[in-house]
């Protein structure tokens, strides 16, 4: 703000017309765009990211208006004072016309008082701010309060006295209150006007109607603290998701040896992907338990969805297979109750799962799968996918009914089970018809390619460290979960 006026100061002169209207056009070009930005933002009111860029987009908008409407002031001038009351009849009475409800230029006015004939002199545009009768004279210093909200009157005063008598200029916030009970905000920028002793002769002031603002500002800010809000939770449920993921999963990197078999018999590695387009945990597991009856449990399966409560659910599907299995269940009968158990559940959910029992004396691998990729075989350099038994999703049906196949391995051997989201969709052959589904025949082809490079490898993490070499990238769709058993003896 320019420093203190004097009294005898020159008229002010408006700037060149053609520099102000070259800034209106940059000012409206820069609106156009930001509202094509607007436009282009996220309209789903459910995505706190959305509705924080749509409310910032919204008060640049707003800004911008307010920007060209005060540079149109400035070109044009501010509105004529509306004529003082006449003693002619209301018919012959001149009333000036007051700018439109709700227009821009009527956002910012002017006035002017003088502390020796204390007259005051207003915009047509204060009258509008201030909700006052355009015939009516101005008010007076001392009458200006009358508007101002209770709590804010002391504010006013204390502007108003240090700029009249200490020739502080005025910057400041205070409400007003219209006649027709309206509650408006107003944004004061004035200054002391002296005369040729240094006294002060009068004082100006430009108003700002800054409400409209102020609700753009607060929509900002609680879309804001709203963003701010999810993001905690998500951070949350996601750490509790991992947290919960971890406890249940298998926390063995190399092998697995059967403590009451004597010699191992298996070597076990298996590897967690993440999705790399979703922040959330999903419901696959990767499990190795060995059993009483000297034998050894493999299972891989998938729950549907993301977040703590799916994570709980293959928490819960994990820890019954488990207890099944300890007990002696075959697999077949396994999948069964599982199925009945997730068709039993308050909150209805879909899985898919494959578990196998190894016979360590015998070699013999029996399995049963729902709705689930079968494991696949390596064997002297070449692989083939297991002929899977019948079997449905778990949770898809009642009663459903779920075979068992058996299969004798032979040392050496590499058997390979895996969720349907290890190879990206996007990855398999175009040509293939089953190219869409992870789990599909190109996806198989995908794996069954890393024969090859399996043969002759001496540990199962070696192997599982191929696969991830090979899918791990960072573009994955969905969680994967690799376990390869390598048979030892």
């Amino acid at each position: 703000m320019p420093s203190h006026l004097s009294a005898d100061r020159p008229a002010a002169q408006p700037p060149p017309r053609g520099t102000v209207d070259a800034l209106i056009s940059q000012t409206r070009r820069l609106r156009g765009d930001v509202d094509a930005v607007r436009r282009d933002a996220p309209a789903d009111g459910t995505d706190p990211q959305g509705r924080w860029q749509r409310a910032l987009c919204d008060l640049a908008v707003h800004q911008l208006n307010d920007l060209d409407a005060h540079l149109a002031q400035l070109r044009d001038g501010p509105q004529p004072a509306p004529a003082a009351p006449s003693t002619a009849g209301p018919a012959e009475r001149a009333v000036p016309t007051a700018p439109r409800s709700g227009s821009l230029l009527s956002r910012v006015g002017s006035a002017e008082w003088n502390l020796l004939t204390d007259e005051a002199t207003w915009s047509g545009e204060l009258y509008q701010i201030l909700g006052r009768d355009p015939a009516a004279p101005p008010l007076t210093l001392d009458e200006l309060p009358s508007f101002v909200h209770d709590e804010d009157r002391p504010r006013l005063t204390a502007m108003v006295t240090d700029c009249l008598i200490d020739a502080k200029p005025i910057d400041g916030e205070f409400r007003i209150v219209r006649p027709d009970g309206g509650v408006r905000t107003v944004h004061m920028m004035g200054e002391p006007v002296l005369d040729a002793h240094g006294s002060t002769a009068s004082m100006w002031a430009v108003l700002r109607d800054v409400s409209e603002l102020h609700r753009s500002q607060r929509t900002v800010s609680e879309t804001h603290d709203s963003l701010q809000h999810q993001r905690h939770l998500a951070q949350t449920e996601h750490r509790l998701a991992v947290e919960l993921q971890e406890s249940v999963l298998p926390p063995w990197r190399a092998s697995l040896r059967l403590p009451h078999q004597g010699p191992e018999t298996l070597d076990l590695a298996a590897h967690y992907l993440p999705s790399s387009s979703s922040a959330l945990i999903g419901g696959n597991w990767y499990d190795a338990l060995e059993l009483p009856d000297t034998q050894m449990l493999l299972s891989v399966g998938d729950l549907t969805g993301h977040g703590v409560a799916v994570t709980s659910g293959m928490a819960m599907l994990l820890g019954t297979l488990r207890g099944l299995a300890m007990a002696g269940t075959q697999p077949g009968q396994l999948m069964q109750w599982l199925n009945g158990l997730l068709d039993a559940s308050v909150q209805p959910a879909l899985g898919s799962a494959v578990c196998c029992r190894y016979q360590p004396e015998t070699r013999v691998l029996t399995w049963a799968q729902a709705g689930h990729p079968a494991p696949l075989l390596f064997r002297n350099g070449t692989g083939r996918l297991l002929a899977a038994p019948d079997g449905v999703l778990l949770g898809a049906t009642s009663g459903a009914a779920y075979g068992q196949a058996e299969e004798t391995l032979q040392a050496g051997d590499l058997l390979l089970l895996h969720t349907d989201g290890l190879v990206p969709r996007r990855w398999a052959d175009p040509r293939s018809s089953e190219a869409e589904s992870g789990g599909g025949t190109a996806a198989v082809q995908r794996l069954l390619d890393l024969a090859p490079r399996f043969d002759g490898v001496r540990t199962a993490q070696h192997c599982v460290r191929t696969v991830v070499e090979e899918f791990g990238e960072t573009e994955r769709e969905d969680d994967a979960c690799v376990l390869v058993a390598r048979v030892v003896s």
